[in-house]
């Protein structure tokens, strides 16, 4: 069985942390796993949500930036410490917005995952959860980029959707997710933004 490090960076999110949070928590999974939380500095009440939390869930951990780092690629920033701190084989990176929908989650991930592929990204569909597995990191690139660039309408509200290249989570293995990362803020020209989107369309 595969061991899992949940990763997920929050910036004034205590709301979600209260609806969602517990659904990363109470997975079923019997091999064990971690949770990862890294505030980017909130201004709200996440630190005292993420307390209260670790004092029910010892699977929960907590880090953060410091403010002065706020505006210093605070999401790359973010994830780097969280990568850092984790402890097992295959890293998700994951949102507070897009949360597991049900406490198989990470069995159904372990069951459909091997050590053939360094990354998969992961889609939540009605018909459950829906994994496109990439040999090696680099493969990933052209939609890890799209997905990046339009993160902000994508991962709050309605799901991230596959042709659309937005992705609710990603595994990889914990040595290469430093690779995915640089994926993340990479410039994108419009002739190659429509070549990812007809890619995509037609994949």
């Amino acid at each position: 069985m595969n061991k899992f490090s949940v990763i997920m960076t929050v910036f004034d999110n205590g709301m979600e942390l209260e609806e969602h949070l517990k659904d990363f928590l109470t997975q079923d999974y019997a091999e064990g796993y971690e949770v990862i939380v890294v505030d980017e500095s909130s201004t709200d009440n996440s630190d005292d949500v993420l307390k209260l939390h670790m004092q029910q869930y010892p699977q929960l951990y907590k880090t953060f930036i410091p403010k002065p780092y706020r505006n210093i690629s605070r999401r790359k920033l973010a994830l780097t410490i969280g990568i850092k701190a984790a402890k097992n084989e295959w890293v998700i990176i994951s949102d507070i917005h897009s949360f597991p929908p049900s406490e198989a989650w990470l069995s159904e991930l372990s069951e459909n995952i091997d050590k053939t592929s360094d990354l998969y990204l992961g889609y939540f569909t009605k018909k459950g959860t829906k994994l496109n597995a990439y040999e090696d990191v680099e493969m990933a690139e052209k939609v890890i980029m799209k997905a990046e660039r339009l993160r902000a309408d994508g991962h709050k509200g309605s799901r991230m959707r596959i042709r659309r290249g937005k992705y609710d989570f990603i595994v990889v293995k914990r040595d290469k997710a430093h690779d995915a990362m640089k994926f993340f803020e990479k410039k994108i020209g419009l002739w190659q933004l429509i070549g990812i989107r007809l890619g995509l369309l037609f994949s």
